[in-house]
């Protein structure tokens, strides 16, 4: 239901944008962008009314993690991914920064409606940035967009558009009920499934879309999508959970202060490294983001099946794996810096 819903709501609004003259640069940065995380949304925002803040806040998280490490790595194992665009360099940076931001807001242990505020602000400046910098890009490389998805008139647009939103309701009000009695009949926490279940659940459609573009050899799109969905996951979707919840906000469990939103950030900075050296995901490198996600999840479910070997893995993971992969990576930045400087002697 999540992913007809998503795909039904994206046709009628590109549909009906195309029909109303809105550019199809700005349809590929705002329309297509949220109609990928819509089920997150929609999931997210039901949770919230519901008072089921760990099962919201757990879904983005979660997502963003799941995004860089699987949707990325996939991709790159299929298609090593090169970046040309500059918009996309300046996206990540800018996708550091914000989950910095939240991480911040979040732990105080509670994100508040202003923080909400602030991030859909945020949001709007952002949309408004990208539109007018996306001039100096081409179109096709951002959305891939066909003016015959208008064809048949606002009818048929107004009901995909109509269709996709009551799957999209329909579907994320099941998705959160079964999430939460999965929690209580299991016993582990709404935090737990929403980082894991939920969140591999609504970012499937980012999934699919950046594999489909990686096969068809649109390396900037497959990136381009999983940034531009992390950035709306925080800006929107939590500025939105945490604006509709008033004044009591949104509670954030200490676990996702203490673990998961460090892992959620870090994600982030080693995308830095890799598009500073030249700007690529090797196939090498998509298998060690996989992996690494693999150990995320070993090291999410492990306490739950096997108490006595989490403190071991925590530590495995804290003392060996986190020092090699900054260490590779810092090797990797002075090797492309080293010939850099060698290029620059020759040609001088």
């Amino acid at each position: 239901m999540l992913f007809g819903g998503g795909e039904l709501f994206v046709q009628g609004s590109v549909a009906l944008a195309l029909l109303l003259g809105v550019p199809q640069l700005v349809i590929g940065l705002t329309v297509v962008a949220l109609g990928t995380s819509a089920p997150e949304l929609f999931v997210s925002l039901i949770s919230s009314f519901q008072g089921i803040d760990d099962l919201a806040l757990g879904n983005v998280v979660g997502s963003n993690i799941f995004n860089v490490l699987v949707v990325l790595g996939i991709s790159a194992v299929i298609l090593p991914m090169r970046v040309h665009s500059r918009l996309i360099r300046r996206d990540v940076p800018l996708l550091l920064a914000v989950s910095m931001a939240v991480w911040g807001m979040a732990s105080a242990g509670r994100v508040t409606w202003q923080a909400g505020l602030a991030l859909l602000f945020a949001l709007v400046i952002n949309t408004i940035w990208e539109t007018r910098t996306a001039r100096e890009e081409q179109a096709e490389d951002h959305n891939g967009v066909d003016p015959a998805d208008a064809h048949g008139g606002y009818g048929p647009a107004l009901i995909r558009l109509a269709a996709g939103l009551g799957l999209l309701v329909w579907g994320s009000q099941i998705l959160v009920k079964g999430a939460s009695a999965i929690a209580l009949g299991l016993g582990v926490s709404q935090t737990l499934i929403g980082l894991t279940i939920v969140a591999a659940g609504t970012s499937m459609p980012e999934l699919v879309t950046s594999i489909m573009a990686a096969i068809r050899g649109k390396t900037d799109l497959a990136i381009g999508n999983v940034v531009g969905s992390n950035l709306l996951n925080q800006l929107l979707i939590l500025g939105s959970c945490a604006f509709v919840s008033g004044g009591r906000g949104l509670s954030v469990d200490p676990a996702l202060i203490r673990s998961d939103l460090p892992i959620m950030v870090a994600t982030t900075v080693a995308l830095l490294p890799i598009f500073w050296t030249g700007g690529e995901i090797s196939r090498r490198e998509g298998v060690l983001l996989v992996g690494l996600y693999g150990l995320y999840m070993v090291e999410q479910i492990l306490p739950l099946t096997a108490p006595d070997l989490a403190s071991p893995l925590r530590s495995f993971s804290l003392f060996v794996v986190i020092p090699v992969l900054v260490a590779l990576l810092a090797i990797r930045v002075w090797h492309h810096w080293h010939q850099d400087q060698r290029e620059a002697w020759q040609d001088n």
